[in-house]
């Protein structure tokens, strides 16, 4: 009866003990939490002449050309999505693009680096328009989602993670 008894009581506590590993930093589940929507303040930057080089000399064109990329950032960002694999983290964004054909769409970084400031790691979401006029369509044909793969070593030291559009941000934290 004393077993029986003593079983009892260590599985009951152990049932209760769930709910506390559950919404604790220990479960892998929780290092990133849901994404929220953040505004952006819109800056006034100058455009960049592309026809204008930015280097000029003897040697100019010599340098390794990297490949530019000429996408355009989406109007919004709809979900953020950061799930943990073997040896690092998914990243996956969902945006509303203002037109349907927007292709090569891709989570460029902040920075060239990929590395985080102050704890944040931002992306943008972007994708190259089409040159032919394509229809607005409706909210659910310009939805486009693109992932990104990092490793463990990019995630040290990030607390956040941010993807932007034009008109808001979607953030997950730890």
């Amino acid at each position: 009866m004393r077993i029986s008894i003593s079983v009892l009581l260590v599985a009951s506590l152990s049932v209760g003990a769930c709910g506390f590993v559950r919404d604790s930093a220990i479960n892998p589940a929780n290092w990133f939490g849901r994404s929220a929507s953040e505004t952006i303040a819109v800056a006034d930057d100058k455009p960049v002449n592309p026809l204008i080089p930015q280097r000029s000399g003897l040697f100019a064109s010599r340098g390794d050309k990297a490949e530019t990329y000429a996408g355009k950032p989406f109007d919004e960002i709809t979900d953020l999505t950061v799930e943990r694999i073997p040896g690092g983290a998914i990243i996956r964004a969902s945006g509303l693009a203002a037109r349907q054909g927007i292709y090569a769409v891709r989570l460029t970084p902040e920075n060239a680096e990929e590395l985080p400031i102050d704890g944040v790691l931002t992306y943008r979401l972007e994708g190259i328009e089409p040159d032919r006029a394509t229809a607005i369509g409706t909210p659910p044909t310009r939805v486009v989602t693109a992932a990104r793969k990092i490793t463990n070593q990019d995630l040290a030291g990030v607390r956040t993670i941010r993807v932007e559009g034009l008109r808001n941000a979607q953030v997950a934290r730890r």
